[in-house]
């Protein structure tokens, strides 16, 4: 189940197609990103499950019918699982509602980790796209976008879930690295509530910058 910053709802979305096109939902790359395509299957049943469990938990949600798989899903799933033999469901961020919203929505669906089922969030540990174009592809980390993906490190890695909650008042320059309404951060705090430490704390995997502004930062939750 993959939480993508670039499928949006007023209610939380899951795609129910068993074969999910892949949509290009982007401008201005090369012609052979735009003639990939991910042919992985989709997952009618699990998608039904994440509803009901939703809906148990008092979480408004529905299916999404004739919807691919955005980039925001095969993008990395395509590096985890080229072959494309894994089936997909995709669940949508709110950006209307509070970040507690999405840590109750992990929460609601931590049990699909005992069924096997790996939630992915996928969206960017700073997304300041309007400065992308003052950087170059390899340029170093611009300072205040090195400080909030440093303070995220250390909420994450410690289980400071209430920091996490509170990026927007504690996060070095919240508004700058994710300006509103923040679709690429929402998909961590869902990751987060699905967390099953006891202390809720991650462990880093990765850590990258590209174009000065934009962390690749990931996590796992064990």
């Amino acid at each position: 189940m993959c939480i993508s910053a670039h499928l949006e709802g007023t209610q939380a979305l899951v795609t129910v197609s068993a074969r999910p096109d892949t949509i290009h939902d982007f401008g201005g790359f090369s012609k052979a990103l735009h003639a990939m395509r991910y042919p992985a299957p989709g997952e009618p049943a699990l998608a039904g499950q994440i509803v009901a469990m939703l809906q148990k938990a008092g979480i408004e949600a529905k299916g999404l019918d004739d919807r691919g798989l955005d980039h925001g899903a095969w993008v990395p799933l395509s590096l985890m699982y080229p072959q494309a033999g894994v089936p997909v469901v995709q669940l949508s961020v709110q950006t209307d509602a509070t970040p507690e919203y999405h840590l109750a929505l992990g929460r609601a669906l931590a049990p699909l980790r005992d069924e096997k089922v790996l939630i992915l969030g996928s969206g960017g540990a700073t997304h300041d796209l309007a400065a992308m174009a003052d950087h170059r592809r390899d340029d170093p980390p611009a300072a205040y976008a090195e400080a909030f993906d440093r303070w995220l490190e250390a909420a994450v890695t410690s289980g400071d879930i209430a920091a996490l909650l509170a990026f927007r008042r504690q996060g070095p320059e919240a508004d700058r690295n994710h300006p509103y309404p923040a679709e690429h951060f929402l998909p961590l705090l869902v990751t987060a509530g699905a967390g099953t430490t006891p202390s809720g704390s991650a462990t880093r995997l990765h850590t990258h910058f590209e174009y000065g502004v934009l962390s690749l930062a990931a996590y796992r939750w064990d």
